[in-house]
């Protein structure tokens, strides 16, 4: 990846933006594409749709990839001054821990927590070796008493996201972060239409790339932006379960860092469109494009609600493989998303009227 795709992605991850609360992000994604895309529009939920015009105005071929994160909001606080709080999208109570998060009052203020609990050292040996659940947790931002908490602006309601930034590692090859889930997903749907403006590349359709919202609590935005779009094809960008870590059998999740973009042969709320399937496997194996097939068999997608759109919407997962998603810090290998790049583009030249046609025809 090129420094301005990297910082694109680094100015992505590190935005602000749990469910319901992506505006910071969503404003990164209008701001960088305005001079790009022919058209920007905003649903009334808070998606973004950025719009590439080709050739021909349909088929409009939909690409999408969220920008919520899975985060955290205040629930309560109690009169020590400690907050309460409840999860926005799914966490495994095991890797909250001793993890610091970011309260954003209303006001804008930023401040610093860390997720506590009762010390194991005054745990009896029968619950000492339990998993701690998230309701007998706490976040201690420093204060002593709630009056001390309300002073610095903090209510219920407030949001609140990992506190990781994004870093590279090995050399540049990859990359840590918070919020690759699925802020990649949007990173390649912006670089889509770049790629079409900026190469002058002919394309038989019209490009609608999407920042999302609130995918990882029910997939609304993708909903609301299918709705409004009404696509002919959908393409879902997203991260997909590395498989290349111990514990793994290659059955349960068998993608692997640096093994290309991986696509999604089922997930749990959706199953692709075989003929879009295969025509993306051709094209990628015609344009020497590495890439992987996949299962995800406890999770879902955008893809979930797009290919539900009206009477139906051909559609398709492309995922790029990360490790240790739904955590504060993921891993993943550079090279996959600029090859996911390099298949949306190659595949959205080859999305023509007869071409779309063919994904449904008996």
């Amino acid at each position: 990846m090129d420094s301005k795709r990297i910082e694109l992605l680094r100015k992505l991850v590190d935005g602000f933006g749990p469910s319901g609360f992506e505006r910071e992000v969503t404003a990164i994604v209008a701001k960088t594409m305005r001079p790009i895309a022919d058209e920007i529009t905003v649903d009334k939920l808070g998606s973004v749709q950025f719009i590439r015009k080709g050739t021909s105005d349909k088929p409009k071929i939909l690409i999408t990839g969220h920008v919520d994160e899975v985060g955290f909001i205040v629930s309560g606080i109690t009169d020590k001054g400690f907050i309460k709080f409840n999860t926005l999208g799914g966490w495994f109570s095991q890797v909250l821990l001793g993890h610091r998060v970011i309260i954003r009052t209303r006001k804008g203020d930023k401040f610093f927590g860390v997720i506590a609990a009762k010390p194991p050292h005054l745990l009896k040996p029968e619950v000492r070796n339990k998993v701690v659940q998230r309701e007998d947790m706490f976040i201690d931002v420093g204060a002593s008493s709630d009056k001390e908490v309300k002073e610095m602006g903090i209510q219920i309601g407030d949001p609140m996201i990992p506190d990781s930034s994004f870093q590279l590692i090995r050399d540049g090859k990859l990359a840590a972060a918070k919020a690759f889930d699925d802020r990649l997903g949007a990173l390649v749907a912006m670089e889509v239409v770049r790629q079409l403006k900026e190469k002058d590349i002919k394309h038989p359709n019209t490009v609608i790339g999407a920042a999302t919202v609130q995918e990882e609590v029910g997939l609304r935005g993708a909903r609301t932006t299918a709705h409004m779009t009404e696509p002919d094809v959908g393409f879902a960008l997203e991260v997909d379960i590395a498989g290349d870590v111990p514990g793994i059998k290659p059955e349960e999740a068998p993608s692997k860092l640096g093994g290309g973009p991986s696509l999604l042969t089922l997930d749990r709320s959706m199953i692709p469109n075989q003929p879009l399937l295969e025509f993306v496997m051709a094209t990628a194996e015609k344009e020497k494009i590495p890439y992987q097939l996949s299962q995800v068999a406890g999770g879902g997608t955008d893809a979930g609600v797009i290919h539900l759109d009206r009477a139906g919407c051909p559609s398709l997962v492309i995922g790029v493989p990360t490790r240790h998603i739904h955590s504060h810090t993921g891993i993943l290998n550079l090279s996959d998303i600029d090859n996911a790049i390099k298949l949306l583009v190659a595949v959205v030249k080859g999305l023509d009227k007869t071409t779309v046609k063919s994904f449904t025809k008996l």
